[in-house]
């Protein structure tokens, strides 16, 4: 069964069908190659999504349409360029730290890239060129699903159960995304330094950087609240992203007063249909998941690692392997959602520590979001940048070297990953 289920979703998602039904193709191709009863599949898929703790994904969602819409981005762009930007290759650098403030309120890399193209790629080409400046972009975008909140580390930690806590998982990712921020600034500043990039901005002024702090100290409190108020237990994960939507709503239409009323249909459907993508796929998912369960797949899959290796470091080098291949071919949702169930077990038998694995997890298909051809950031980036994909390729891969590069130490000195959370409890 285990067969036919896998050939109907790669058939279908080959012959390209969204993922999302090519999943549900796989679960009812297993329907009618087995006698499991059709009644099984709506059974299933209701249970999957009617979970408290999958209403924070639209709730992060909207939450970060609103800060958009309302004007953010261009407070955390003055901030950053008050600080840096008269450095060499100063206006990437206002990119990376743009990025890295946006993640800490939308925690998805699509919309970062969206929001950081619509607003830096005409000043980044003239200054650095095209095929650079979507690079910076595409990279700068990829730290939202590792700052957290992170709808990324959301999806897993429901998919992998109670052994692993969204707060927890929220803190395993803050000190390798603080690291990976500051890896790619040297790196901007190594190519602007070869390339002779002219400098960019107005020079460090304290006045100056006091200034847009204080404009931008109510935006920067968001994060702090909502992300404190979930790792101290004030309140659950669910109840922080409504509490981010409220806040949204308060800066956009009275602080910044970007925000309009108007705007808010336009928000609401796409969170709506945002949303709606990622339910279908947990829904699908966890009927093919079921059907593998019944045919024992997940205990095949272990037996045969355990028996090619005993090795946790192995075992962990072999899952950034297959994440490798999978992050090239499949949007990341339909990964998190199909592979969660089937190697967290497995993990856990190894003796792997549930929020190192699961951060080692997230930053792997994060970083397949830049890697071709289903790499989906760089497809929104190439759209704005007008640019191929064989161009932006060319100038993101050096970006791409460093993130494994990071992957890789983190796989071999867990502290980077665990320390924070453990000093908090989780």
């Amino acid at each position: 069964m285990t067969l036919y289920v896998m050939l109907g979703f790669f058939a279908a998602a080959i012959l390209g069908m969204p993922l999302a039904f090519a999943l549900g193709f796989g679960a009812v191709v297993g329907i009618f190659t087995s006698d499991i009863d059709s009644n099984m599949l709506p059974t299933r898929m209701m249970n999957a999504v009617n979970a408290f703790p999958l209403m924070s994904i639209p709730f992060f969602i909207l939450a970060g349409e609103l800060m958009m819409k309302g004007g953010i981005i261009e407070r955390l762009i003055d901030l950053a360029n008050a600080v840096v930007g008269r450095v060499r290759g100063g206006l990437a650098h206002v990119t990376m730290l743009a990025g890295l403030g946006l993640s800490t309120v939308s925690g998805a890399a699509v919309a970062d890239a969206s929001a950081l193209s619509g607003t830096l790629m005409s000043p980044l080409a003239r200054v650095y060129g095209v095929g650079f400046a979507a690079a910076v972009i595409a990279a700068a975008a990829n730290l939202g699903p590792i700052i957290p909140p992170s709808g990324a580390m959301i999806v897993y930690a429901f998919m992998a159960g109670p052994t692993v806590s969204v707060g927890g998982l929220f803190m395993a990712g803050v000190v390798p995304g603080l690291i990976l921020v500051a890896i790619m600034m040297a790196m901007c500043s190594g190519f602007a330094i070869k390339r002779n990039y002219p400098t960019t901005g107005e020079a460090f002024a304290v006045p100056r950087v006091l200034h847009e702090l204080r404009r931008s100290f109510i935006i920067l409190l968001m994060p702090v609240i909502v992300i404190g108020g979930i790792v101290a237990g004030v309140f659950t994960a669910t109840e922080g992203s409504a509490i981010a939507v409220v806040y949204a709503l308060v800066i956009g239409l009275f602080v910044t007063r970007r925000l309009r009323l108007a705007d808010l249909p336009e928000a609401l459907v796409q969170t709506a249909v945002t949303s709606a993508v990622v339910g279908a796929m947990i829904a699908f998912a966890s009927a093919i998941t079921y059907m593998l369960t019944i045919d024992l797949f997940p205990l095949k899959l272990a037996t045969f690692l355990r028996e090619t290796t005993s090795s946790p470091i192995v075992f962990n080098l072999l899952v950034a392997v297959i994440l490798f291949i999978v992050g090239c071919f499949l949007e990341s949702n339909a990964a998190y959602i199909m592979l969660v169930p089937l190697l967290h077990p497995i993990a856990l038998q190894y003796g792997i520590d549930p929020l190192h694995f699961g951060f080692l997890f997230v930053f792997n298909l994060v970083i397949g979001m830049l890697t071709p051809p289903v790499g989906v950031v760089l497809f929104v980036v190439c759209g704005v940048a007008r640019i191929s994909l064989g161009e932006i390729t060319r100038h993101v891969w050096p970006f791409v070297a460093a993130m494994y590069l990071l992957l890789f130490v983190c796989m071999f000195v867990p502290p980077l990953v665990l320390a924070l959370p453990r000093a908090l409890g989780f």
